[in-house]
């Protein structure tokens, strides 16, 4: 029987020996794998985990540039910055939004459009960023909200500079105004350059300068606390504030105008003929722009829009308008040069013209007519008989051709946007637009300005400069010269971007008709010459809204004041060497001569007396 062996001590020593041996492989493979870990986190994960631990303490803020101002020609301020007192929340730092909302309205005024456009602020920022509540508090707003400041965490007080405009209405459409970003310009902005920035130019030069306006967004590196609470600043790329911009608009010509249109709506356009500067830019009626900067109401703009006066519309750029008598120096000329008339022949107008084997008499505005009338004689007057038969002799396709050389029918190039190209008719356009043929009749009416030729207010003083400059075309504009960093640069060169090949003798009998029509004793803006020392060349119109049957006569009493005639008028001055260039539109107005001219001569007047050539 075999001996019992109670231990076996080879056995127990391989056992040992394996065991520890397990051991040490898995303690080297865990310190193995702690070292590499460590090795990533040190050295290979760094740059991920400290910006994790640095985004714990460290925020990004962005710091909105300070807005660009605009200035007058005379340096007065257009649109400036004001300082104001914004009630604003951190959407982080509150638990409670919505309980939040309904406690400060306890404490401020905020009404339910406040808390719309609040929320629509809210997807366009980060949490952690502060966003608007109510951007303008009163003074007693400021004191009841600092009463209870310790029961709103995450709601505070700061001040913000906002635009106004001091001159309100006057600049409404040519400075235009901002307003806040929504949806889809977010989408087309640069998130890096408006971070922090709430508004941005809707119209006007606010919209077309807005580049230049706005300036570059500075970013700052704060260190904050476990809560949130800013301690220090670490880091700070300070923010380029916009650059300046100087117009070339006179707030005293825009009084002028705007006040010189009465009761009437309408449009003036004041400019240099030989730089293209733009002295006046005027619609009427305006709209105070400042409404919007806060925040218009949804009741108070639909006021504004749906007003019968169209309030926001803006004639000097949109408005369509008949041309009327004002052109017939452009119609004159086109005879001369095409060789379709010879200035000093005359024909008899009766006070009517007809088509030969046509029945129908297309009327002249003085029923008794005018008697013989040669061209000069013709513009003075405003004789509509002479031009429906030179119009008849031209044919619709030779003046479409050269008034297009004006620029009817056309962009003018001006540096705003929402320009209108007018209506420059033609056979090819009425025949795309209408499915017909283009008829005789409609070659008439178009030689006085009538039918479907439309022009824009900014048209007209375009057209007019270039008679002005005999021949030469410039291209109009608002904005002269910008500041940045305190240097000023111009934005135009300020030449002739071309030269119409025009007979100087033809264009001299043009301008001396005109002359004629304010300062001959038979010129139907005669009043206005009256008293001054420089000669003024000018031609006046009357627009029919609306057409008068054959067999009608028009009385202005007797028709409602919205279907009453437009008056016209455009001019510069001097004639000779002219430094002024006008086109007044006064609606429903009735005579150019006398609703129209009076104008004009005021902005001339002021003009020649008070600025240095």
């Amino acid at each position: 029987m075999p001996a019992f062996r109670l231990k076996d001590a080879a056995l127990e020593t391989r056992l040992f020996h394996n065991r520890i041996t397990a051991t040490a492989v898995l303690v080297t493979l865990m310190t193995l794998g702690l070292v590499a870990r460590l090795i990533y986190l040190q050295v290979l994960g760094h740059e991920h985990y400290a910006m994790l631990a640095r985004d714990n303490r460290v925020k990004i803020i962005p710091l909105p540039p300070t807005r660009g101002l605009i200035y007058d020609r005379n340096g007065r301020i257009l649109a400036e910055n004001i300082s104001v007192y914004s009630l604003e929340i951190v959407p982080e730092q509150v638990d409670d939004l919505a309980g939040t909302l309904e406690k400060l309205r306890e404490v401020v005024d905020i009404s339910d459009e406040e808390i719309q456009r609040f929320q629509r602020r809210l997807k366009r920022h980060r949490r952690f960023e502060s966003v608007p509540l109510k951007l303008r508090l009163t003074e007693v707003e400021v004191a009841r909200f600092a009463v209870k400041r310790p029961f709103f965490h995450g709601v505070d007080i700061r001040a913000r500079l906002v635009r106004h405009y001091p001159y309100g209405e006057l600049v409404s459409h040519v400075v235009g105004y901002v307003g806040s970003i929504n949806e889809s310009e977010l989408k087309r902005l640069d998130p890096t350059e408006y971070r922090g920035t709430t508004h941005i130019g809707k119209v006007g030069v606010e919209r077309a300068y807005e580049t230049l306006l706005h300036g570059h967004t500075g970013y700052a590196e704060i260190e904050t606390n476990a809560v949130g609470r800013e301690l220090r600043v670490l880091k700070e790329s300070p923010p380029r504030p916009g650059g300046d911009l100087h117009l070339s608009i006179d707030i005293d010509l825009q009084d002028i105008a705007y006040r010189g249109l009465g009761e009437h709506n309408g449009a003036v356009v004041a400019m240099e003929p030989q730089t293209g500067r733009v002295l006046a830019l005027v619609s009427k009626p305006g709209f105070d722009p400042n409404v919007f900067v806060f925040g218009i109401g949804r009741k108070a703009y639909q006021e504004l829009r749906n007003s019968p006066d169209r309030p926001l519309f803006d004639r000097t750029l949109r408005g369509r308008y008949p041309p009327g008598s004002t052109i017939k120096p452009f119609i004159g000329l086109a005879g001369l040069e095409y060789g379709v008339i010879d200035a000093r022949k005359e024909i008899f107008c009766p006070g009517f013209y007809r088509l030969p084997g046509i029945s129908h008499r297309y009327r002249d505005w003085k029923k008794w007519g005018h008697g013989s009338v040669a061209l000069k004689s013709a513009i003075t007057q405003s004789c509509d008989v002479y031009f429906y038969d030179l119009a008849h002799n031209l044919g619709i396709d030779r003046l479409h051709d050269f008034l297009s050389h004006f620029g009817f029918g056309r962009r003018t190039g001006i540096d705003l946007g929402g320009e209108k190209a007018g209506l420059l008719p033609s056979r090819d356009w009425k025949r795309k637009t209408f499915h017909q043929p283009w008829y005789p009749g409609e070659t008439l009416i178009t030689g006085i300005g009538q039918g479907f030729l439309q022009v824009t207010p900014l048209q007209l003083v375009k057209a007019t400069a270039i008679l002005a400059n005999r021949g030469a075309v410039v291209t109009p504009h608002v904005a002269a010269y910008r500041v940045i960093d305190g240097k000023s640069s111009p934005l135009y060169l300020e030449e002739p971007e071309t030269r119409l090949r025009l007979n100087p003798r033809h264009l001299r009998t043009i301008i001396d008709a005109m002359v004629n029509v304010v300062h001959g004793a038979r010129g139907t803006a005669r009043r206005i010459g009256l008293g001054l020392d420089y000669r003024i060349a000018g031609k006046t119109g009357t627009a029919q809204v609306f057409t008068v049957k054959q067999d009608e006569e028009y009385r202005a009493s007797k028709v409602a004041k919205k279907l009453r005639d437009h008056a016209l008028f455009i001019a510069f001055a001097p004639a000779d060497r002219p430094r002024i260039t006008v086109a007044v539109i006064a609606e429903n107005a009735g005579h150019g001569g006398s609703a129209a001219a009076p104008i004009a001569r005021r902005l001339i007047e002021h003009y020649l007396n008070h600025q240095q050539p």
